[in-house]
């Protein structure tokens, strides 16, 4: 049975930083690309970065470069997103992706598991 669990999301205000993490079981997890995704009210689910299961490249949505970074311990099964000068337009809920042996889509029809997601919410 595959899981993806998210955790670390919560209320911060603008400015602030979260580290969210997706523990992953049930798969071999080094042959997975990892993505985040997130998905607003009243907005379709959208790609925010993923790292790829082989190399490790990374590719990030342009309105968090900068802000926000990837990083996986394939030891952990282990996915995270360090989350850094959060702004209110970043509030949503925030799921984690794996994709066999993916090229780092931003697709959500590319990636076959998903966690149920934890809630980011930056106040102003």
């Amino acid at each position: 049975q595959v899981q993806l669990v998210e955790s670390g999301g919560g209320l911060v205000q603008e400015g602030g930083s979260l580290r969210l993490s997706c523990t992953v079981s049930g798969l071999t997890f080094k042959s997975y690309t990892m993505g985040w995704f997130r998905q607003a009210p009243g907005k379709e689910r959208e790609f925010v970065v993923a790292i790829t299961w082989s190399v490790g490249n990374t590719y990030y949505q342009d309105s968090v470069k900068g802000r926000f970074t990837i990083s996986r311990d394939n030891a952990k099964n282990t996915v995270y997103l360090q989350m850094n000068s959060l702004k209110p337009e970043d509030t949503a809920l925030y799921y984690c992706a794996a994709d066999l042996r993916g090229r780092g889509s931003r697709s959500v029809n590319s990636y076959e598991y998903w966690g149920q997601g934890t809630q980011v919410t930056v106040s102003s």
